[in-house]
């Protein structure tokens, strides 16, 4: 029977296979020229370990009554992994906006709006594409689910933490292998979207286009660098009076800043929640009375998000925004994510995968054709300025997640020169509610199957060329104003 002693020792083993993850990337060059994140080893080791690889071969040598026919770990402990990504990524979500100063939408619009067009342009794309793949061969020649046609966009721009996410409501709409389908595409988004950009990252010094190009042997320690003194530089950052002001609600408050900052995750979550459950209300006494429904296939983390920037506004005007500490968030949904991340992959089934190898095949590779593609000639249109280091952070966001995108960024401008990771992170805020594990991502599936592929197709184009159109002349109209401007 499933205990709270199996959970404790579920997160004990995730804490393990990191350690393990780590002492392999130190170990093993190409981890480290792929800038592998160590919870993606991690979870290729669990998967190994488990009964999807080190089970199948025990139980094909010696037969199901083999010791080994489960694998390494227990079947509680699975239990609880195979459970922990959907439950873990409402935490990363809630956290994301939290303590981040958040500037009037107006003055982030100005600075963000080529980046946001690029963004959506990419992400829209990624729809229309899988499916085109879906209802021209997927679907006719190998009987995929339709809802297959969202799972580019989920993978690559949502990641392992969204595919993850989303595997209940893939379930719960009957496409069973939709989550191990996505979590594949998402760690091959990964692998793809770190060794495309760095090899586009040396065409780009070739070619000149990156503005000021570093010496490429330091790329690795200056990144490691950035990392391991984020919070010190986010401490010395920050205002005096917002230090004199947190020490001063502190004061007489008996607990950890830790603990605090993990309730502020939990209201956040709270009120996705409780957003969550009026919406499904809503739904069922209007049109889901008539047997339409999205909401209720919609999961909890967008909402969460939601609760996040909805607690970061309340506390900033009630003068309690320094009770927020962004880089202890930024721990706790980091922390959430390593879980995520290595629970999902340990729970894949490769059965899954080699069932259907031929449409998830046609799926990652028509998803990095496309990303690659739209960085080399799309970009160029689109962003006015630096388009080279704007734009990769963009096509490493949509191969694999934003941490990808960030990477890439340091790689061509660990210096910040062009202002692109400041135009990236203000993107987010338009970005993240909608595409890349938001809104429209959660929804996708469900529009799939009520109004069919076709109809949904022809949604996301529309909203696809709206942002291409969009883009391009916000790229005319911004290159003019930059030339007056020279006069």
């Amino acid at each position: 029977m499933f205990t709270l002693i199996n959970a404790l020792f579920a997160l004990i083993m995730i804490g393990i296979l990191l350690l393990i993850g780590r002492f392999l990337k130190q170990k093993v060059p190409l981890f480290q020229s792929l800038y592998l994140p160590e919870s993606v080893i991690a979870g290729g080791v669990a998967l190994l370990l488990g009964p999807g690889v080190l089970g199948a071969i025990a139980s094909t040598v010696s037969g199901t009554d083999s010791l080994l026919a489960g694998g390494l770990f227990p079947k509680a402990m699975a239990t609880f992994w195979s459970q922990s990504p959907g439950v873990f990524i409402n935490v990363v979500f809630a956290a994301l906006f939290l303590g981040e100063a958040i500037p009037s939408p107006i003055k982030i619009w100005r600075k963000a709006a080529p980046q946001v067009a690029f963004g959506q342009t990419l992400a829209w794309g990624q729809y229309v594409i899988g499916l085109l793949l879906v209802l021209l061969v997927l679907s006719p020649i190998f009987g995929v689910d339709p809802i297959a046609g969202a799972l580019i966009e989920v993978a690559f721009e949502g990641g392992h933490g969204t595919a993850a996410g989303m595997t209940n409501t893939f379930r719960k709409l009957g496409f069973n292998d939709g989550g191990d389908l996505a979590l594949g595409l998402a760690t091959v988004g990964i692998l793809s979207g770190v060794i495309a950009g760095t090899w586009l990252a040396s065409w780009g010094r070739r070619k000149g286009y990156i503005h000021r190009s570093p010496d490429p042997s330091s790329e690795l320690q200056q990144f490691r660098d950035k990392i391991q003194n984020t919070i010190q530089q986010t401490i010395q950052r920050e205002p005096t009076e917002v230090r004199l002001t947190r020490a001063r609600l502190m004061d007489g408050l008996l607990i950890d800043p830790l603990s605090l900052n993990l309730a502020f995750v939990g209201v956040a979550i709270a009120i996705g929640w409780l957003i969550l459950a009026v919406l499904k209300f809503i739904e069922s006494v209007t049109w889901g009375a008539g047997g339409f429904q999205v909401i209720q296939y919609v999961p909890l983390f967008p909402m969460a998000l939601i609760g996040g920037l909805i607690v970061q506004v309340v506390t900033v005007r009630l003068g309690l925004g320094s009770l927020i500490i962004r880089p202890l968030q930024e721990r706790i949904s980091g922390v959430a994510l390593d879980v995520v991340i290595v629970t999902a992959l340990a729970s894949i089934s490769l059965r899954v995968l080699g069932n259907n190898l031929l449409p998830f095949l046609i799926l990652a590779i028509a998803g990095i054709v496309w990303n690659i593609w739209g960085f080399i000639f799309l970009a160029p249109r689109i962003l006015p300025r630096y388009w080279f280091e704007r734009g990769i952070g963009d096509m490493g966001q949509s191969m694999g997640v934003t941490a990808t995108g960030i990477l890439l960024i340091q790689m061509v401008d660990p210096d910040n020169h062009t202002g692109a990771f400041e135009s990236f992170a203000y993107k987010q805020l338009f970005f993240e509610p909608i595409v890349g594990g938001g809104l429209f991502t959660a929804a996708a599936p469900a529009l799939i199957v009520q109004f069919g592929p076709s109809v949904v197709l022809l949604l996301t184009t529309g909203l696809l060329a709206f942002w291409l159109i969009f883009g391009l002349w916000n790229f005319k109209r911004m290159r003019k104003t930059f030339r007056q401007a020279n006069l």
